[in-house]
């Protein structure tokens, strides 16, 4: 079943919760993750720290911009503050590149150069930690997202999800070496992080990208606005729809039939009856409608 769409308030206290929750989890990953590397010097362990310190900046860029897109409008920005997620995820999907690039620059180096790796099993035990940790993490996020179509939880969503397959990774690197004495194999787990990272990236930075050039929303919600807007005999057809999304909220915009000579004080009730369909479906939408006579 799908979970009901959050209103502007539901969708500003959930958002800040679980991009509280993102940070807060970074911050610990960070703290195990590190000192795991200074006892192991494990390569793998490195690849995933410099991950999550990366995560961290962009946990805190995604906690601000959730705050601003839900700014009411204002003078300067008439249809609000929303695209700041669409930024936020933006510079998230930068920071992963830039990741993935020194990561996979350690690890080519690894494997052209192995190094032995110490405590292998205590490194074991904190990537099993940061999996644990990491897997509740995006279950929260992905709950948020399910309510609230935010672009920028999902970005963060984005990188915890390839967190936790670079941290299954890293512990498979790490696990061989310990158990098996395959040093090269620390370095390999290092490098699958690094294309994993890019591959994340790609698909954040579309997301991004969707909201800034004003991407029309999924053809499902665009059905599912259009048999709402059309829901009255009253109204021989929608044309000319469009729609985008900016951050918590998304705009509709469209041309009613209706029929000529019809009273303005009748065919304003009919259009305002229509918007109030479509936003007890999706709260945060702004309609706006435009009555074509028809002959």
């Amino acid at each position: 079943m799908t979970a009901p769409a959050a209103s502007a308030a539901e969708h500003q206290a959930l958002t800040r919760k679980i991009t509280t929750l993102s940070v807060g989890t970074a911050a610990i990953l960070i703290v195990i993750k590190g000192g795991a590397w200074i006892a192991s010097g494990s390569l793998a362990m490195l690849a995933s720290l410099a991950d999550s310190g990366l995560d961290l900046v962009a946990s805190l860029i995604t906690f601000f911009a959730v705050r601003y897109a839900a700014e009411p409008p204002d003078a300067e920005h008439r249809f609000g503050h929303g695209k700041a997620e669409a930024f936020s995820s933006l510079i998230q999907a930068g920071l992963v590149f830039a990741s993935a690039a020194l990561i996979g620059r350690e690890a080519i180096g690894g494997l052209l150069h192995p190094k032995p790796v110490e405590h292998g099993v205590w490194g074991v035990g904190v990537m099993v930690v940061s999996i644990i940790l990491t897997l509740a993490l995006i279950r929260a996020q992905a709950a948020v997202m399910a309510r609230t179509r935010s672009v920028a939880v999902a970005g963060d969503h984005a990188h915890y999800a390839a967190d936790l397959a670079s941290n299954a990774v890293t512990l498979i690197g790490l696990a061989a070496v310990a158990l098996l004495g395959w040093t090269w194999v620390d370095a390999a787990a290092g490098l699958v992080v690094a294309a994993w990272l890019l591959w994340g990236a790609v698909g954040v930075l579309r997301q991004a990208a969707d909201q800034l050039m004003d991407h029309e929303l999924p053809v499902e919600e665009r059905e599912q606005i259009l048999a709402l807007l059309v829901d009255d005999p009253r109204i021989g057809g929608v044309h000319q729809l469009r729609t985008r999304a900016a951050g918590p909220h998304i705009h509709v915009q469209g041309h009613m039939d209706l029929a000529a000579g019809q009273r303005l004080a009748e065919a304003h009730a009919i259009m305002t009856a229509a918007e109030a369909r479509v936003k007890a479906a999706f709260p945060t939408a702004d309609v706006l409608l435009h009555p074509d006579p028809r002959h």
